[in-house]
């Protein structure tokens, strides 16, 4: 008898990756095609990750729900509207594999196989002005954690990872002004580890804003004067700023 073999999926987005980002956030894949209420990240209608943004910045879950033209909420995230939210804060986003297999007929981690991951570096050197990573699941997590080699955090908080970089310099010779120098750096960023935004994370989507709502404060995408306290509270020092060593 024979075996099915499960097809390989490749990611049907491109990274979303705005000139300023700030933080790069990652989930691991998309769920099927018939789950998306729209052409974008985070895109089933029963994941709360855009609720989740809307309540925090808005005061409003439900600032992200598409409308018709009488003003009625659709079941539908407006995908312009988010896009143009990302935009303005710096928000960059993507996923942690490009190719997958699902085990099983849903959109749980648990049974994605990872069959191609994302080249993380190469995606982080056109972001260079990105600070931090924010996973949003436990799979998203283990794949940064083993691509540098740094702990994963608990829950709502952040460790310091580090990876090795090429950036590239004009040389001043005006006799050669087309060339270029490759120089190593080290590169520093914060990973935050995030609850997941899928209601079958057992955890109120309130809480769940509220981890975020730290997150977002901490990197200085939202104001607050609480930002330093949680800074201390975490570590014990405050966050450091972005750091890049030659």
């Amino acid at each position: 008898m024979e075996h099915l073999v499960t097809p390989v999926e490749k990611h049907p987005l491109e990274p979303f990756l705005p000139e300023e980002a700030r933080i790069l956030m990652l989930g691991s894949f998309p769920p099927k095609r018939e789950r998306w209420s729209m052409d974008f990240f985070y895109p089933n209608w029963i994941n709360d990750h855009w609720r989740i943004d809307g309540l925090i910045f808005y005061g409003d879950r439900e600032h992200f729900v598409a409308e018709d033209e009488l003003g009625r909420k659709l079941k539908r995230f407006d995908r312009e509207r988010i896009m143009e939210f990302c935009s303005q804060k710096g928000i960059a986003l993507y996923d942690t594999a490009c190719e997958v297999r699902r085990l099983k007929d849903n959109a749980s981690d648990k049974f994605l196989e990872v069959v191609r991951a994302t080249d993380l570096h190469a995606l982080l050197a056109r972001i260079p002005s990105c600070q931090a990573i924010v996973t949003t699941g436990q799979k998203a997590t283990e794949v940064i954690c083993e691509a540098f080699g740094c702990s994963e955090p608990a829950v709502g908080g952040w460790a310091e990872c580090s990876f090795d970089a090429e950036m590239l310099a004009v040389p001043q010779n005006p006799e050669a002004p087309g060339a270029v120098l490759q120089e190593k750096c080290t590169r520093y960023l914060r990973l935050w580890r995030m609850p997941s935004s899928s209601r079958a994370y057992p955890l109120p989507l309130e809480k769940k804003a509220e981890l975020y709502r730290r997150m977002y404060e901490a990197e200085g995408l939202l104001a607050s004067p609480r930002k330093a306290r949680h800074c201390e509270e975490h570590s014990g020092v405050a966050i450091p700023n972005n750091k890049t060593k030659y």
